[in-house]
């Protein structure tokens, strides 16, 4: 009997041995080659990189997978109950491998041999973020021995909660979400310490299979799965019955992440992302979690795009109408067809509509969500046929004018009396149409420079093309301020008197005589500088320019930004230039704020990962502000730096002029707002080209508008009649309400009334008279002789003088 026990005790070590053996065999066979493990104890995952607008609203997310990494320390302990419940009840408790789970893994597969069923497994999560960091996707007993063989490693390198780290900020939840934070954002708009119990489960119920318990395409299998792993909560203890019963029965809302969907400031975020690129790499862009605040104002921005928006429908309707978007072949089944015409792009607002029938006065609508409508003759009286240049045909007279049976066009539900819809009615509809012409607008801070709002054509969709930053255009007389700021610096006042009169220049056998002209062809004669750039006067700022030398010209138009290398050609003096929007309203912005140099700049601040600034626009340091509170004294003052590009009393001198723009001149139908604003129009030879610049004294603004391929705007088409009010649209909504503040005059400033029309001392008691600003020693005296025909240092001919100013 002791032999065979003896025998048996043998034999049962020689099995121990044996299968110790063929562990060891094991490890070294499979254990041979391991990747490397160590770079996991310092985890930097490709992480999104966020853009935020100047109020913190998130404007766009730009990665190659998008992640929110946090830390352990971070994460809730109701999110960490619910994914150990749900993937590895025991994972704080084994070293890496879950035997016992393996175990009924096993017999589970054995039981389902032959049903078809996919086999169990039971990998724990540490073996998840092996298999996740370390090893592909093959499904092999090779991969899960090298898999199980990393586990322990990992577990005897690093703590409990860094392997949690790992796996909760890699695992993929679907909708293009890596890690629980980014999954928090894109499934439900919240944080991760704002998730209810039934949330933070449906989020662990998503590793094995997002696309399987997708909350809309697939929500009773989601809701199955996340109740699931609510009673595996239960049964672990983390939650209570009545939390329990509370989670089950919620429903399974999904909220529209806020992540790309600041489609208003879509130029705006393209521009920051190209800066970004340019400045930090692609790759610090999209895997390096950027943290990125710019200067949008999301209010401004709103107003911005409906202020364009509008302004160009507007000036749209008015060269009438180039016909239906698409025409079905019958209307047997129209609704059917009408879902397969594609939407035009900029028709944001708008439904599509098909042509069911029509008499004299009125046609009969089928609407793309299978209502019927009206649309009245009196609506599509605009509608006259287009004709090339922008003119129109003949007068609508009845329906069939612009309409036809099974035409399919766009409309918008009539309003009130608009159009003569004949009052406000549910069933009737006004025609609408894309406007074929495109534009820019741009705000900006005077003071700082930061780009408040940026629109940079009618709909990003139809055109990424930025008209606000990458169309160069000519600015035509909107570039006036800049001759007559380098007249002002020359020795000329806004009252000196100039010729407005026929010019002509012998430019050689060659190339001829060029003759430039005002627009309305009328000549005022001898006139003050400030009436001249109020109305616009082209033959007034040649000869200024002729006067002052071109020279002088190019430089201003350097020194503000406007044009690098300006050629010094005396046409270049009305704007033939050519420039781009944003250069143009940061130009007039330095006008304003005192002529000091600013940069326009759409990022305020750039933050790594971990929260380290990379990039300030502000460079300024303030010592001082590092305090918690300024009880003892004043807040401390930060410096100046803006470099000075021209005198105060200059710039003062171009914003009064600029305001009698907008109260007498080509600018006055923006004086409705009733605030102090000042600004230029600009329109170029043949009406190709329609702008506004102008400014209040905290904000200023650029408006053109024109086609991308350049052709006239039509005959009168103006910046008066096209740019202004897009301007003044925007303006009126901006300031609404912010009081009127008057425009900031610098010490030096003389103000004396004289006479608009001849630029002397206003007789006491004249009732046109208008105030003028000068800069001391320049205001006209009571019984001064004349000072002579020029300013000093002025080369050239004067033709005479009048009210001790010359006549150039």
């Amino acid at each position: 009997m002791r032999k065979a026990l003896y025998i048996l005790g043998g034999l049962v070590m020689l099995a121990v041995l044996v299968a110790g053996g063929g562990v060891l065999w094991v490890f070294w066979q499979y254990g041979r080659g391991l990747p490397d493990t160590r770079h996991l104890a310092v985890y930097e995952p490709p992480v999104a990189s966020r853009i935020y607008a100047g109020d913190g609203s998130l404007l766009a997310e730009f990665a190659t997978e998008r992640r929110v990494f946090v830390p352990f320390s971070a994460v809730p302990r109701g999110v960490i109950d619910a994914f150990v419940s749900a993937e590895d009840k025991t994972f704080f408790s084994h070293s890496g491998i879950d035997l016992p789970g393996i175990a009924r893994a096993a017999l589970t597969n054995l039981r389902n041999m032959g049903t078809g069923r996919r086999p169990v497994g039971a990998s724990t999560i540490t073996q998840q973020v092996a298999q996740n960091f370390l090893f592909t996707k093959e499904v092999s007993l090779r991969r899960k021995i090298r898999e199980a063989i990393v586990a322990l490693r990992l577990e005897r390198a690093y703590s409990k909660e860094h392997i949690l780290e790992l796996y909760l900020n890699e695992i993929y939840l679907g909708l293009g979400s890596y890690g629980v934070a980014a999954a928090a954002i894109n499934y439900f708009g919240k944080s991760l310490d704002e998730l209810t119990v039934a949330e933070a489960a449906y989020l662990a119920a998503l590793p094995k299979a997002p696309n399987n318990y997708h909350p809309v395409r697939h929500a009773e299998a989601a809701i199955e799965r996340r109740n699931y792993v609510v009673g595996r909560m239960l049964e672990d203890g983390a939650i209570t019955r009545e939390v329990a019963e509370e989670a089950r029965v919620a429903t399974l809302t999904i909220a529209q992440s806020t992540a790309d969907q600041f489609d208003e400031a879509a130029y705006f975020v393209e521009d920051v992302r190209r800066e970004l690129a340019a400045r930090q790499g692609e790759n610090a862009l999209y895997a390096g979690g950027l943290s990125v605040r710019t200067s949008v104002d999301p209010h401004l921005q709103d107003i911005a795009n409906k202020a364009l928006r509008d302004g160009l429908i507007v000036y749209d309707r008015r060269h009438g109408w180039r016909g239906a978007v698409a025409k079905l072949a019958d209307t047997d089944d129209w609704r059917a067809a009408l879902a397969k015409v594609p939407r035009p792009a900029g028709a944001d607002g708008w439904q599509l509509a098909v042509v069911l029938d029509f008499a004299e006065d009125e046609a009969v609508i089928g609407l793309d969500d299978g209502t019927r409508g009206r649309i009245s003759l009196a609506a599509l009286k605009w509608a006259r046929p287009t004709l090339p240049d922008q003119r129109v045909g003949p007068v609508v007279g009845k329906v069939a004018d612009v309409l036809a049976a099974r035409d399919v066009v766009l409309v918008e539900p009539a309003t009130g009396d608009e159009e003569g819809a004949g009052g406000k009615s549910k069933d009737r509809y006004a025609l609408r149409q894309v406007p074929d012409v495109d534009g820019a607008l741009v705000a900006i801070d005077p003071h700082s420079g930061r780009v408040l709002a940026m629109a940079g054509g009618l709909d990003y969709a139809r055109s990424k093309f930025n008209r606000a930053t990458q169309a160069q255009r000519q600015p035509g007389s909107a570039f006036k301020p800049f001759v007559y700021m380098a007249a002002l610096d020359a020795g000329f006042t806004p009252a000196t008197v100039v010729l407005d009169a026929p010019f002509v220049l012998d430019l050689g056998p060659t190339i001829g005589k060029w003759k430039p002209a005002n627009y309305t062809g009328e000549y005022l004669g001898p006139t003050p500088m400030r009436k001249g750039i109020e109305h616009s006067q082209n033959l007034m700022t040649v000869r200024i320019a002729q006067t002052i030398g071109m020279e002088r010209v190019v430089d201003y138009a350097a020194r503000f930004g406007v044009v690098d290398r300006m050629p010094p050609m005396l046409s270049m003096a009305i704007g033939a230039a050519e420039t781009t929007t944003m250069r143009m309203t940061a130009a007039y912005a330095m006008i304003v704020n005192g002529g000091m140099r600013i940069t326009p700049s759409l990022i305020d601040r750039i933050q790594d990962r971990h929260g380290r600034t990379i990039y300030r626009h502000d460079t300024r340091e303030c010592p001082g502000c590092r305090t918690e509170s300024f009880d003892d004294g004043p807040p401390p003052r930060l410096p100046d730096i803006r470099p000075q590009i021209v005198d105060p009393t200059t710039a003062y001198q171009m914003v009064s002029m600029l305001q009698g723009v907008v109260d007498r001149g080509t600018g006055r139908a923006i004086a409705s707002i009733g605030k102090p604003l000042a600004g230029k129009t600009g329109t170029t030879n043949d009406d190709v080209d329609a702008w506004f610049v102008g400014f209040s004294p905290d904000l200023a603004v650029g408006v053109f508008v024109g086609f991308d391929q350049p052709r006239t705007l039509g005959r009168r088409e103006t910046g008066s009649a096209v740019a202004v009010p897009i301007f003044r649209t925007f303006m009126a909504a901006a300031l609404n309400d912010r009081p009127g503040v008057p425009f900031r005059v610098p010490s030096g400033i003389r103000f004396v009334r004289v006479d608009p029309d001849t630029g002397e001392l206003a007789e006491p008691g004249q009732r046109n008279a208008i105030v003028e600003a000068f800069k001391p020693g320049t205001e006209p005296v009571p019984g001064a002789p004349a000072r002579g025909a020029m300013p000093p240092g002025i080369g050239g001919a004067a033709i005479g003088t009048t009210g001790g100013q010359g006549v150039y």
